[in-house]
């Protein structure tokens, strides 16, 4: 019997995989604690990975077959 495996996971070539942080502002509130905001990647919009080519590559024959590229 066969042994199917998935496709690797594509990692996002601009964050590394790392997709959010918390980028400290400087400087604690009355609490004590730090100011922070969280930044996503903007390539993969947060979840550190990119959909398998295989995808890619259908979406872009799907433009070009149907005319929408000229």
């Amino acid at each position: 019997m066969p042994d199917h495996q998935n496709p690797a996971t594509r990692i996002c070539p601009d964050c590394d995989g790392f997709a959010s942080v918390a980028v400290t502002l400087g400087g604690r509130n009355r609490q004590g604690h730090l100011n922070t905001i969280t930044a996503h990647c903007k390539r993969c919009q947060g979840t550190g990975t990119l959909p398998p080519l295989r995808t890619l590559l259908d979406a872009a024959a799907t433009v070009v077959f149907a005319g929408g590229a000229q």
